[in-house]
């Protein structure tokens, strides 16, 4: 017989008789393949990380028995086909391993909510801000720039001198072989 603690993750939208209904069915079948039922810890509704079928709430509960392998195998085939479940997460308990605590509730929903909320600033506002002007010299989006063709910047200084013809010795691009 192994330690096994199972953490359910239910609905909190689900009725709390169908909690009790789907705690006591995995009671139920934990006893009736001949193991011991050691604990059931509600954790009580915690948020969740990520949204699971758009709900951000989840109720947790820590259930702790022992049983053999295929004890927990039906107990986890039970878990995975009743409505209310959302996920749950089956563990060996290492040796002496004895009761967990829950961890320190968060702080309250809906505080929390109503901070992480967007509240746009008044339009009042923004039209009192002046438009930004780019810097000089710099492109701006949308803008046609001037296109210079044949100049180029000197070396160490800021302005532009056309590129030198070629001279007779040098043969042009087009007579190069390339």
């Amino acid at each position: 017989m192994n330690d096994y603690e199972i953490l359910l993750m239910l609905d909190p939208e689900t009725p709390e008789e169908r909690h009790d209904e789907i705690i006591g069915r995995a009671r139920e079948l934990v006893e009736k393949g001949s193991g011991k039922w050691l604990s059931h810890d509600p954790w009580g509704r915690r948020r969740l990380a990520y949204e699971i079928d758009h709900k951000t709430d989840g109720v947790y509960h820590l259930l702790q028995f022992d049983a053999e392998p295929a004890t927990l195998d039906e107990v986890a085939r039970v878990l995975k086909i009743s409505d209310g479940v959302m996920r749950h997460m089956a563990t060996r308990r290492p040796k002496g391993g004895g009761r967990t605590a829950p961890p320190p509730p968060l702080p309250p929903i809906e505080a929390e909510r109503a901070a992480d909320r967007y509240v746009p600033e008044p339009v009042e506002a923004l039209e009192a801000l002046e438009p930004l002007e780019p810097p000089a010299g710099e492109a701006v989006p949308g803008e046609v720039q001037e296109e210079t063709v044949g100049v180029a910047l000197e070396p160490g200084t800021d302005s532009a001198s056309e590129y030198p013809a070629p001279t007779e010795s040098e043969p042009e691009e087009s007579e190069r072989g390339a």
